[in-house]
């Protein structure tokens, strides 16, 4: 069994700064990608950041420049620090990490979601 815990989050004015982490235990043979998506009211979910392989990182056009996605490979967790927020930024922020459990496949495995909201 995985799991993929998030914490962090919560509510902050315009123009703030809040971090969210995640962190996966469990069966874990080998750890791919991790990541963020959002689902902000009314919208689709969306990637946000993430870190791929030990060094490239991949950004929303929305969040460049404010966002910050990082990762500890000895603790299998990824951060994402945000900062400058916006009330856009709004949503329920998910975690995905693709997971090998020892079956020689990756599996994309979530979070329970954490709620970002930013006032105006």
């Amino acid at each position: 069994q995985v799991q993929v815990v998030e914490s962090g989050g919560g509510l902050v004015q315009r123009g703030g700064s809040l971090s969210v982490s995640c962190a996966a235990s469990g069966r874990i043979v080998r750890l791919g990608t991790m990541g963020w998506y959002r689902q902000r009211p009314g919208k689709e979910r969306e990637l946000v950041a993430q870190v791929i392989g030990y060094e490239d990182t991949k950004y929303a056009d929305s969040v460049k420049g404010r966002f910050a996605i990082s990762r500890d490979y000895v603790k299998n967790t990824v951060t994402l620090q945000m900062n400058s927020l916006e009330p856009e930024d709004t949503a329920i922020y998910y975690c995905n990490t693709l997971i090998d459990t020892g079956r020689g496949v990756f599996t994309a495995y979530w979070g329970q979601g954490t709620q970002v909201t930013v006032s105006s």
